[in-house]
């Protein structure tokens, strides 16, 4: 999203100018660091409106300053702020109930420190305001000449001119201890300005340079994220993930930010996953971890000699730590008793025996024919004898 003035602010070379992240947008859509006010229409208790307003700077810098004039201030507006030594030029963030909130977060105590909101920018203090920034890309270049030439072990990011063009603030990183004395002379004598050196992390300077991360979105750091917690690898053994640093490290070159967004739930689900110090003991050998599904709750076991892995719930995992605390081994993964196989003559039992069954009737017909045959014989042989005996009959007449 972006400004609705990007498309019609053009200098005097004809090229559009923007805001650059440095000036208000009517939609809000191209400011770093943007809030979004979630209360801003609600009507409070009373007619009582806190005060303090939060205030933009380069890249995304925020402070708390005193409506001590009551200006009707709107989100986006450029104001004129008291710093120390001069005036700035920054731009209204958040104000009412928010502020409060922000500042109770941040442990900012509302005392007579918080500085004065003098007036609301005219264009002349914009005017001013752009010339003076058009000095800080050669300020930045010149300024890491100066630094190769004195050998210094740093990093120079960004400078920052306050918009009065009496100070300018050199963000840099490093390592170890910097002694920038000759350095801050050097730089006060030639721009005609009093120095500021400030030390960031590289997690800040990853936030002010910016950039897209290897999700395909604008760095958190750089958008949404104001504090930085620390990171340790824990998190991503939680997460099952690889220990590859070329993966799990930022543009920062520390370990990304997001990999403790998902921690708490991992940790929650993780809460019913056993611990196990040691392979699982089987009858048929040592059963070892080799992938966990933490949501599913499913763990896959393998053998040495086998490259076959076998999912197993948890509750089964359960049953096998506590069988092998007793001193007792389950066959496999799978069975704890192997059942003794009786012989029924296969899976078609059934088939089988009705196979016997007729098999018998089968034995018994043919039986019943040979004895029907046999008696046949029998009897044809007695007929044959029976015709060759003599006919006493005959022979008596």
């Amino acid at each position: 999203m972006g400004c609705a003035s990007c498309s019609t602010a053009v200098g005097d070379d004809g090229q559009v100018l923007g805001c650059k992240n440095n000036g208000g947008c009517s939609t809000g859509g191209c400011n770093k660091m943007n809030v979004f006010d979630w209360l801003s229409d609600m009507e409070g208790p009373g007619q009582y409106l806190f005060d303090i307003v939060e205030i933009r700077f380069k890249n995304g810098r925020k402070e708390f300053f005193r409506n001590s004039n009551d200006l009707a201030l709107t989100t986006g507006d450029a104001v004129v702020v008291d710093v120390p030594n001069g005036h700035h030029v920054g731009h209204v963030s958040l104000q009412g109930e928010l502020v409060r909130l922000q500042m109770k977060k941040k442990a900012v105590k509302d005392d007579d420190e918080i500085k004065a909101i003098y007036r609301i920018a005219s264009q002349k203090d914009l005017d001013k305001f752009r010339d003076v920034k058009k000095r800080e890309m050669p300020t930045l270049y010149r300024t890491r000449q100066i630094i190769d030439d004195l050998k210094l072990d740093m990093k120079l990011t960004d400078i920052e001119y306050q918009a009065d063009n009496t100070k300018a603030t050199f963000y840099y990183s490093a390592d170890d201890r910097v002694d920038f004395r000759e350095l801050i002379k050097l730089l006060a004598a030639e721009f005609k300005i009093r120095v500021e050196m400030r030390q960031i992390s590289l997690r800040q300077e990853a936030g002010r340079l910016g950039g897209i991360g290897s999700c395909g979105r604008e760095l958190c750091c750089s958008t949404w994220m104001g504090e930085f917690k620390s990171v340790s690898t824990q998190a991503a053994r939680y997460q099952n993930l690889s220990l590859n640093p070329s993966k799990l490290s930022g543009q920062c070159g520390r370990l990304k930010c997001c990999l403790n967004y998902e921690l708490d739930t991992y940790m929650d689900a993780l809460k019913d996953i056993p611990e196990l110090n040691k392979p699982l003991e089987t009858q048929k050998g040592l059963a070892k971890l080799q992938k966990t599904d933490i949501f599913r709750k499913i763990m896959w076991f393998g053998y040495d000699n086998e490259n076959t892995w076998y999912p197993l719930d948890v509750k089964r995992v359960n049953e096998i730590l506590e069988m092998n605390k007793k001193g007792k081994k389950p066959v496999t993964l799978a069975e704890d008793i192997v059942e003794e196989v009786v012989d029924d003559g296969g899976l078609n039992s059934d088939l089988v025996a009705m196979d016997k069954k007729f098999s018998k009737g089968k034995s018994k017909s043919k039986n019943k024919n040979k004895r029907n045959k046999k008696r046949n014989f029998s009897n044809k042989n007695n007929n044959r004898n029976k015709g060759n005996r003599p006919n006493n009959k005959k022979n008596n007449n």
